[in-house]
């Protein structure tokens, strides 16, 4: 559905009666008195920011939560995969299916608008509420840092975007809006989140005020040129206040962040919640690990490191730096982050004739579900998902740092915290970082340091389009992209989808993405 009928259909009166969209569509039009009877009760909104929580969480499960993950230097399809569906394919190819009427990308597009329509709806009637100021303004910061989480992704990925205001909507309509705007929102969106949520949460589905001044920072990084407000001062200062907190620290064991028996760590900012119970399993697994484990006969299923082959690691990303890849010698995160042996009880599976061939090759291991193995097929696989963790802002800290002439500094950070940790405390001789590096040697330094420590957890392509990376390492170190040659610029964002451009005539085909 085009955005222009997402909107329509958000009405409050229509989500708390749990009227269909077609049924509201034949109903006569309601007032705005209407509506404001109906916004007047916080209690008729809360459950609407409850299940804003979950639409937000469910993009990230299944094959729909890894999709913009593909098509990296860090990550790329099995063969099988490529082989099977050409549109999805295109996400690592950047070959002619890679245009508006791509169904992989089209539903990734559908699935966000609704958030971030109910979003707006919730922040509209949050800022008109007279009731209990403390529920009031709670709520109101979290509708807005959901709204502006869920913009920054679709605008990281298509650019110019509609902005969802229904106090504006006969000013803007469902039109995409100049960049400067789009960005405009989303930082007062977060900032009303800073001002009104809480440093903690008992229910650790809900978001804190650091959550949002980490994402805060992270826009200001990654703002493009043409939205007027990236500024590495301003995310060094919201970053820092994180840091100053003192309610953050690494784990002392990296390997516990991927147990899932240690959820919600000291390290989490933020992450989806999710269990092996359907509908709050993920079955990331299933999309994740090896066909050639999914179902062993002779020891029966349910191992619970088989999967289909969506997202694997390119060729750089589970290599040595002795191979011209990314690995440092005693480095821990390796053996956490890739699965490089497939023997299971004691068996080693061999490839299957009509697959891929790669079915064994290295796979991603952070989000195996031992809980599952023997128990339950895969697709419940139910660990819980990082969206911001502290090592993140360290990182993003540390590279604010040396863009602003402190590259000692950041080195230092980065010795002290992130490399200590993945060493087991102590950095093998010659592998800390030289404090009088470049400032240049920091920033190629600091991207291999973001994908060892970050890699599979979704901020990789931002990582490459901000720092000018995109085309030349991923046509690099993506198989896929190297084979077909076709990689430009201007894939740096998605095309927008057919479905928008031919029923929203406020974004018509000649509004299409350059290159599209």
């Amino acid at each position: 559905m085009q955005i222009r009928n997402i909107i329509i259909c958000a009405s409050l009166t229509a989500a708390l009666t749990q009227v269909s969209c077609k049924k509201f569509l034949d109903q006569q039009p309601k007032t705005a008195l209407t509506q404001d009877q109906a916004f007047a009760k916080l209690d008729n909104i809360k459950p609407l920011i409850s299940g804003l929580y979950t639409n937000w969480r469910n993009v990230r499960k299944d094959r729909g939560g890894f999709m913009f993950e593909l098509g990296s230097d860090e990550a790329q399809q099995g063969a099988y995969q490529v082989m099977t569906d050409p549109d999805q394919a295109a996400l690592d190819k950047y070959d002619g299916y890679m245009v508006p009427r791509n169904n992989a990308l089209t539903g990734q597009w559908q699935n966000r608008w609704p958030i971030v329509v109910a979003a707006a709806q919730a922040v509209y009637a949050l800022q008109n509420n007279k009731e209990d100021e403390a529920t009031r303004t709670e709520l109101l910061g979290e509708a807005s840092f959901i709204r502006a989480g869920v913009n920054f992704e679709l605008t990281q990925y298509w650019g110019k975007i509609p902005i969802s205001d229904p106090a504006r909507l006969d000013q803007l309509g469902t039109k995409r809006q100049p960049l400067d705007q789009v960005y405009a929102y989303i930082i007062n969106d977060l900032e009303t989140a800073v001002k009104y949520l809480p440093e903690t949460q008992s229910d650790k589905s809900h978001v804190t005020k650091y959550a949002a001044l980490a994402l805060l920072g992270k826009v200001y990084m990654s703002a493009p040129d043409d939205a007027k407000v990236r500024n590495f001062q301003k995310a060094a200062d919201t970053l820092n206040l994180i840091i100053q907190s003192g309610k953050y620290k690494l784990l002392t064991n990296y390997a516990d962040l991927w147990d899932a028996a240690h959820p919600n760590s000291t390290e989490s900012l933020y992450e989806y919640q999710f269990n092996n119970t359907y509908p709050d399993n993920n079955q990331t697994q299933w999309q994740m690990g090896s066909r050639a484990l999914a179902n062993l006969p002779s020891v029966g299923a349910n191992c619970y490191f088989g999967g289909y082959d969506l997202m694997v690691p390119t060729m750089y990303c589970y290599s040595d730096k002795s191979a011209s890849g990314l690995w440092e010698a005693g480095d821990l995160r390796k053996a956490q982050s890739v699965r490089y042996d497939f023997t299971y009880k004691g068996i080693t599976p061999t490839l299957s004739t009509g697959f891929g061939g790669d079915e064994l090759d290295p796979h991603v291991k952070k989000y195996e579900d031992p809980r599952t193995d023997g128990v339950m097929s895969f697709w419940y696989s139910g660990k819980n998902i990082f969206y911001i963790r502290y090592a993140d802002v360290l990182l993003m800290y540390a590279e604010c740092l040396n863009e602003l002439g402190k590259t000692n500094d950041a080195v230092n950070l980065i010795n002290s915290t992130v490399r200590a940790r993945a060493f087991g405390g102590t950095i093998p001789a010659g592998l800390s970082w030289d404090p009088a590096m470049s400032q240049d040697a920091f920033r190629t330094n600091i991207m291999d340091e973001r994908m060892r420590e970050l890699c599979f957890e979704g901020w990789r392509r931002s990582d490459l389009i901000r720092t000018g990376n995109f085309v030349n390492l991923v046509k690099a170190r993506n198989k896929w992209t190297r084979q077909s040659g076709t990689i430009q610029a201007f894939n740096q964002l998605y095309p927008i989808p057919l479905t928008e451009t031919l029923q929203n005539p406020d974004i018509p085909a000649s509004d299409q993405n350059p290159g599209y």
